[in-house]
């Protein structure tokens, strides 16, 4: 099994530099670098679509502050979701004991008690 070469984004960027000198180009870039002329084009690809975000290293994206405001709410109305599941289920087996019994069990499930 071969091991997965990891490259910094400063080098990406100066291979991208590199392979831009009209006289260098891609071709001799990348044999030169010792990396095939598909993954130069491919980061020249992600650098220009996303220009400074591109490239932010173990597969971290830097998320604007609404990004990661949107991703915790999304995060917690999945546990939300799997909450009210379990109260559904629960109440599915106490039929006579009523709605106290089922309030009793979302307190219990609150997360002041776990």
């Amino acid at each position: 099994m071969t091991t997965r070469k990891i490259y910094t984004a400063e080098f990406k960027r100066q291979a991208i530099d590199l392979a831009a000198r009209e006289d260098v180009g891609p071709i001799r870039a990348a044999r030169d670098l010792g990396i095939s002329t598909s993954v130069l084009y491919r980061w020249r690809l992600q650098a220009q679509e996303a220009g400074q975000a591109a490239f932010p290293g173990q597969g971290r994206s830097t998320l604007t502050p609404q990004e990661q405001e949107i991703q915790r709410l999304r995060k917690e109305n999945e546990i939300l979701r799997q909450e009210r599941e379990i109260l559904k289920k629960a109440a599915a087996f106490l039929p006579r004991a009523g709605p106290k019994a089922v309030w009793s069990l979302g307190r219990f499930f609150a997360k002041e008690n776990l």
